[in-house]
């Protein structure tokens, strides 16, 4: 065989693989043909992994009353075990103090449970956490810069980062 006659069998051979991959991603089954609308419309309704955008460890499960300086705002803690503990606690009123220009910081009256404590992530403003070596809470005003196994995430607060910085007395209370 001369070149250009490997060239032509080359390019039938890749057009043919071409091919077979394209009708082997395809589902041409006569099942999938005669789907009726419904069966077709709920499957794709069926949430999946990745089409979640919330994290699993931010899903507000306890909304509490918290108060910063005396004024409401809205708050809610996750499922975790950690905010469970963290809501045994409450009620509690604590003075809060600056942290690295980063996060508002207090002790709390003791450790809380870090079992089950969901995979690190970096804490976002307005997240409420509990680190552990210290036994303290801390709410952020700013991002964190990074994920760290020993900051727990337990919750969140709705107020603006101006506010969350300036803040210092938290009261925290089970929502009735």
């Amino acid at each position: 065989m001369n070149s250009a006659t490997l060239r032509v069998v080359a390019r039938a051979a890749t057009a043919t693989t071409i091919l077979l991959a394209a009708a082997a991603c395809s589902d041409t089954s006569p099942a999938s043909r005669h789907e009726t609308p419904s069966a077709s419309s709920a499957r794709q309704q069926t949430p999946t992994a990745e089409a979640r955008t919330t994290p699993p460890d931010r899903n507000t499960t306890m909304d509490i009353r918290v108060t910063l300086d005396g004024r409401p705002v809205y708050a809610a803690l996750n499922d975790s075990p950690a905010a469970r503990d963290f809501a045994e606690l409450l009620p509690l009123a604590l003075d809060l103090e600056d942290f690295h220009q980063t996060e508002r910081i207090a002790d709390l009256p003791r450790k809380l449970t870090t079992s089950g404590a969901p995979e690190p992530r970096a804490p976002k403003a307005g997240d409420l956490t509990y680190y552990a070596p210290w036994g303290n809470l801390a709410l952020f005003y700013r991002d964190g810069d990074s994920a760290n196994p020993d900051l727990l995430i337990l919750g969140h607060i709705d107020a603006d980062a101006d506010r969350l910085a300036g803040a210092d007395r938290i009261t925290i209370e089970a929502a009735p």
